[in-house]
């Protein structure tokens, strides 16, 4: 495959009262878990925060509403509907039974040709397993924190095994600014060698060897996510192998634990320990030209984990944005009795939004859904954020799109400011070109405005 695949772009209380006004005092210091549901509203189920949105999150760490929204799991394409500007992007219903018909192939007969990619892909790791040979564990569990804690299970399992596993949708939690995120990556393959690789499975295809490098890039900062959450699992298994989650499952399940760690206790393991395990290169599966068989690529995501490590640590914790909104502010829709339409006034919904603060930037348009909201708020403030973040950055103190033309034409600014003397000298070169252009007209060396030489005006 071409270079298009080796893209390595650095790196969401239903009462009759009136809400209280967002301008009241600010709320009281108390529980984290129930500001978060005095934010959505009582009887809101929180959304989880998945791998997609987290990359988007760490993509823009200092949006602070989208932090805490994400943190309180308030469901943004519905509030964004609710404010009237609905989110421009998603998955249809085609793409996603597509992308599950071609899961669905990746992972038939136990995983095979999944593990011939990651041996043809990472080289031979012994000889190839025959048929039954892979273990493909059971990996279903009631609720969040029993398939968390199965996943821990199986994983030091087979750590100690010392042959292929395929984990396919496991499920492993990730601490964002004070707040967990449970993250299902669509498989963790385990090596013999104890390293484990994670797989993406996407379905957009690989024509001629050459993938679109947009999504390359969007996946390769998704997958990420996935390796940040799994070291972490990994080096809490190499410390502490016969704890974390084992109460929530049956005795058996735990005794089989307990038996694994003590096998690891007394092995020779030379093999990688701790977040070493889980490698910087994952394994991208993707359709194969016009067809549905697989074909897949190596992805390094070093600079992206690197990236999505550094931005996270940037984030405001979450208790600390929450107790800074003004009291009384809630994004309940409160749903009429069909659960799905919005009763609340879109004013009161804005206003709550608008309470907490933003950084909108045109990319917010491809990865949030209050990007729409967010981007007419920026139009009416003027603000040059949304002409974009290297504007914005040369711009320096002129955070408005009227403090610039001020500049530009010497009605405000200081002139020894760079961004002030580069303003006024662009806006000179501008004066001086249209009025060569003028003049040039004149002669009938260039044709007049909205004219052609010889020709009528164009309309």
């Amino acid at each position: 495959m071409n270079g298009s695949l080796h893209h390595r772009e650095p790196g969401r209380e239903a009462t009759a009262a009136p809400a209280a006004s967002p301008t009241a005092g600010h709320r009281p210091a108390t529980a984290l878990p129930r500001l978060l549901a005095e934010l959505r509203g009582p009887g809101a189920a929180p959304r989880p925060l998945d791998a997609r949105a987290l990359a988007a999150l760490a993509a823009n760490p200092g949006c602070r509403r989208r932090a805490l929204l994400d943190g309180a799991g308030v469901d943004k394409s519905a509030l964004a509907r609710a404010l009237g500007s609905p989110a421009g992007f998603g998955r249809s219903e085609f793409a996603f039974v597509r992308g599950n018909v071609f899961e669905a192939r990746v992972r038939a007969d136990g995983g095979a040709e999944l593990v011939r990619l990651l041996r043809e892909r990472f080289g031979a790791d012994g000889p190839a397993p025959e048929p039954g040979e892979v273990n493909v564990p059971d990996l279903s569990a009631p609720g969040p924190e029993g398939r968390t804690a199965r996943t821990r299970l199986a994983l030091a399992e087979a750590f100690a095994g010392g042959g292929w596993t395929l984990l396919f949708h496991p499920m492993v939690r990730l601490d964002v600014a004070g707040s967990p995120a449970t993250l299902e990556p669509d498989a963790v393959a385990v090596h013999p060698d104890g390293s484990c690789t994670v797989v993406e499975v996407k379905s957009f295809p690989v024509v001629d060897g050459s993938a679109d490098a947009a999504k390359v890039g969007a996946a390769a900062r998704q997958a990420a996510v996935y390796v940040l959450a799994l070291r972490g699992l990994a080096e809490e298994i190499d410390r502490q192998p016969a704890s974390g989650g084992e109460a929530t499952l049956p005795a058996q399940a735990q005794a089989q634990a307990q038996a694994q760690a003590q096998g690891r206790a007394g092995a020779a393991d030379a093999g990688p320990h701790g977040a070493d395990r889980v490698r910087s290169t994952i394994l991208l599966v993707c359709p194969k030209d016009f067809s549905n068989l697989p074909t897949a690529e190596p992805v390094d995501v070093r600079k992206q984990l690197a990236v999505t490590r550094r931005q996270l640590d940037r984030l405001t914790r979450i208790e600390d944005i929450a107790a800074a909104v003004p009291e009384g502010t809630t994004f309940d829709l409160r749903l009429a009795d069909d659960d799905r339409t919005p009763t609340r006034p879109a004013e009161e919904l804005a206003a709550a939004v608008d309470a907490v603060p933003a950084a909108y930037a045109p990319e917010c348009l491809a990865a949030c859904e209050l990007a729409f909201h967010c981007r007419a708020r920026s139009r009416e403030a003027g603000a040059v954020e949304a002409l974009g973040r290297g504007v914005r950055g040369e711009l320096g103190g002129l955070t408005t799109v009227e403090s610039v033309l001020e500049a530009a034409f010497g009605e405000h600014g200081d002139p020894a400011d760079p961004a002030v003397a580069a303003l006024r000298r662009a806006a000179a070169l501008r004066a001086e070109a249209l009025a060569t252009a003028g003049d040039a007209a004149g002669r009938g060396g260039l044709p007049a405005a909205g004219h052609r030489n010889g020709d009528p005006g164009c309309r």
